[in-house]
């Protein structure tokens, strides 16, 4: 931890000497909220976000916050160990593949807003019949559009990279999320309780955009029956991308085995137990990291990732960075970063990268924190396994 904060309601425990102002400033408000619990963390990647910055940490009692999960709910990390020492380049081109060529990565996996022309296998998906208890329910109603958004990587900082690995294998990384489920969920149920809040004269102020749920009421218990759904649809769709993965280098390099999956989410509430009492647990772009619990924490195409094991630490509620973390907004980057110098960056390092207009500047290596430091800041907060190189990106 890098300092604390003791002028609010609560404190504000902060792993990083340069937050934002912005940032600094929504922290402020999750502070001052009545019914947070014990203090705010804020790791090491933060930057602002909506309602709450990014690489925030909020546990709250009695209430849930859809705007503390965010509208890309269960968006999260896969990583796989391949058998593979090595890999060739000319063997990485093949495997990424074109996207009219319906073979590699590209032609199998639809990026940016694209979709499946067909519904996926329904049994690929998370149990529909645990939400029949939730009136309206949205899931239901974009459950066939989600079928074919399953497998589906979307654009943004989703990525799907092949990577060098410190422990000599090659490994396989993807990061996704719920797609337009996802964000259909969040959108509907934060101005639910925007709706409620302003009827019961709620104490927060509208402007800082974290209107809340009462756990007890009946949309506050839908609101989290839907999160989970939308939780376990990013991990199948996760999982989908990364069987095709395989199925794509296998097709390549038929000798290749796979280790188990990697799964950590990075945007979700859930019940937890801290400090005594059970609350609910936000992670807004922060990833649990329990004892001896793996991650991953990804940098830029520009840089290295980490799988990591968690210490633990109470302080963070248990939690640590979700990447490496924006330093430049999107519109930002694509105004003050150059393409060529950017792309260059990607080229001496030997990079497939996915870097190819001025419209990808705002996922340039430049617009993102030095990863490096940001794990230099929460050392007490995991341990680093394995180091990863970029070998390969594919981007929407």
């Amino acid at each position: 931890m890098k300092k604390v904060i003791g002028t609010e309601k609560k404190p504000i425990k902060l792993w990083l000497d340069d937050a934002e102002d912005a940032a600094l400033a929504q922290a402020r408000n999750l502070a001052n909220l009545p019914f947070t619990f014990k203090h705010v963390a804020i790791m090491p990647d933060s930057h602002p976000g909506y309602g709450m910055p990014i690489g925030g940490v909020l546990a709250t009692e009695d209430v849930v916050i859809p705007n503390a999960v965010g509208v890309d709910i269960g968006c999260g990390m896969c990583a796989v160990r391949t058998s593979l020492p090595a890999i060739e380049q000319s063997q990485l081109k093949t495997i990424l593949g074109a996207r009219e060529a319906q073979k590699g990565i590209r032609g199998v996996i639809p990026l940016g807003f694209k979709r499946h022309k067909k519904a996926q296998d329904k049994a690929l998906m998370p149990d529909i019949e645990r939400l029949a208890d939730v009136k309206h329910s949205q899931v239901e109603k974009h459950f066939s559009a989600g079928l074919k958004q399953l497998g589906t990587l979307g654009g943004g900082n989703h990525f799907i990279e092949i990577q060098q690995g410190s422990d000599g294998h090659i490994w396989l990384m993807v990061h996704s999320g719920s797609r337009n489920l996802g964000l259909q969920i969040a959108r509907h149920y934060n101005q639910m309780a925007k709706k409620m809040n302003t009827k019961w004269n709620s104490s927060v102020p509208e402007k800082w955009d974290l209107a809340f749920l009462p756990l007890e009421s009946s949309k506050g218990r839908d609101y989290l029956l839907e999160m989970q759904f939308c939780v376990d649809f990013a991990l199948a769709n996760r999982q989908l991308m990364m069987t095709r993965v395989q199925e794509v280098i296998t097709d390549v390099i038929p000798e290749v085995e796979f280790a188990p999956l990697i799964n950590i989410a990075h945007n979700y509430a859930a019940m937890e137990h801290h400090f005594g009492k059970n609350v609910i647990v936000h992670r807004k772009g922060a990833t649990r990291a329990r004892l001896g619990e793996y991650g991953i924490i990804p940098g830029s195409q520009g840089s290295q990732s980490f799988i990591v094991t968690g210490k633990g630490n109470p302080e963070s509620f248990s939690s640590c960075s979700h990447g490496a973390g924006r330093v430049l907004g999107r519109k930002q980057a694509q105004r003050v970063l150059d393409l060529a110098e950017q792309q260059k960056i990607l080229d001496d390092l030997g990079v497939l990268h996915a870097l190819r207009g001025k419209w990808g500047l705002d996922e340039a290596p430049g617009a993102y924190k030095d990863i490096t430091q940001v794990m230099a800041n929460q050392t007490d907060l995991v341990n680093i396994e394995v180091c990863l190189t970029p070998l390969a990106v594919v981007k929407g």
